[in-house]
């Protein structure tokens, strides 16, 4: 595997025109960051030696390099999950070729089912911690050499881009909520006894991406910050149906709030 990561970042790097430190993971109907992106050039996922496909709907599959302001940036739009197929080592090949590539910064975006009382459908969520609970380990295996054997996760999210993002919802008013967010494997969206159960572990919202990407990342010694937008809510007294649908539809009424986020967070890192 670390053969093909080495031939995927080879390939990106004789076609590159640009140099980004930076990374952005576009999730569920968080695509509209893309559009900023200016001196844009781009990679479909299929045309990437070695590189996995996306599948799922909302998910556009492709590489996109360019300008953020002044800096260079790299970002996927479109990510894997382990429910689509895959193994972990599949799931968070992209971040080993950043690593490769010299990406030093990866932000995370993801939508969430929320279970902490205080928020509400369509909330910012910074996610200062979480708890994987997904049935296989991204670093299972043969240690690669971007890192140590076992690695430390006591600040798997950057605190002081965490301070960063404080002080910029702060200047735009904008509504944010600090939590735990649990990794779970999907593709179900979690019963009411789940949603309960994880909060009682610990968390504040659950889904099925993130913790991997972000666990390899760590291990590669990628600064991460990571925020989820709360697409639905449950473990609360009365049980609410949901769909992928219903989940865009919040993922994308909340996009203008996370871009302005994202935006001055990568123009100030």
């Amino acid at each position: 595997m670390y053969e093909k990561i080495q031939e995927t970042a080879s390939w990106l790097k004789k076609r590159m025109t640009t140099n980004p430190k930076t990374a952005i993971i576009l999730g569920t109907g968080l695509g509209q960051l893309a559009s900023e992106i200016t001196d844009s050039y781009e990679f479909p996922y299929k045309d990437i030696p070695n590189f996995p496909i996306s599948t799922v709907e909302g998910h556009a599959g492709k590489l996109i390099f360019g300008k953020l302001g002044d800096k260079d940036i790299m970002a996927m739009e479109g990510r894997f999950h382990f429910y689509e197929g895959y193994n972990m080592k599949e799931v968070t090949f992209p971040i080993r070729v950043m690593h490769e590539l010299g990406i030093k910064t990866l932000f995370v975006s993801n939508a969430s089912g929320g279970m902490n009382p205080d928020f509400k459908i369509g909330d910012l969520m910074i996610i200062t911690d979480h708890i994987n609970f997904f049935p296989e380990h991204p670093l299972h295996g043969p240690n690669y050499p971007t890192g140590p054997r076992f690695p430390d996760m006591h600040e798997a999210y950057d605190h002081k881009l965490v301070e960063l993002a404080n002080s910029i919802a702060k200047e735009k008013g904008i509504r944010i909520m600090h939590g735990i967010y649990m990794g779970v494997q999907g593709p179900t969206f979690e019963t009411p006894a789940e949603y309960r159960m994880y909060h009682k572990l610990g968390a504040d919202a659950v889904g099925m991406s993130t913790v991997p990407e972000v666990i390899v990342a760590r291990h590669s010694d990628i600064k991460v910050f990571g925020i989820s937008v709360i697409t639905d809510l449950g473990g609360f007294d009365v049980p609410v149906k949901v769909s992928h649908e219903e989940v865009q539809e919040a993922a994308n009424a909340a996009q203008p709030r996370m871009t302005e986020i994202m935006r001055e967070m990568i123009k100030r890192s």
